[in-house]
């Protein structure tokens, strides 16, 4: 299991996600694409990436919309694993 990180270390970790906004423990992030298909890709890669990791986030479709959650439920809020997701959507999403 992962270990809870500080409020601190949170800030910190957040500067280097600054697209993704903080939401009590959960962090997230909504991207848009130019159309479903590319929503969908988008979800497939992170759905990949999330039981490589065995770590999976919420996942939010609206059409060309996607919204991606994170936090350690078992950690009871944000641990590393969280921003790890995070710069792994960002990387997939080519930012």
């Amino acid at each position: 299991m992962a270990n809870k990180l500080s409020s601190a270390e949170i800030t910190a970790k957040m500067l280097c996600v600054p697209q993704w906004s903080r939401s009590g423990d959960l962090i997230e992030r909504t991207f848009a694409f130019p159309d479903f298909i590319a929503s969908m890709r988008f979800v497939n890669q992170m759905a990949t990436e999330a039981e490589r990791t065995q770590h999976h986030p919420d996942i939010l479709v609206k059409y060309n919309k996607v919204t991606l959650g994170y936090s350690t439920h078992d950690a009871g809020g944000l641990t590393v694993k969280d921003f790890d997701g995070a710069i792994a959507a960002d990387t997939a999403c080519g930012i």
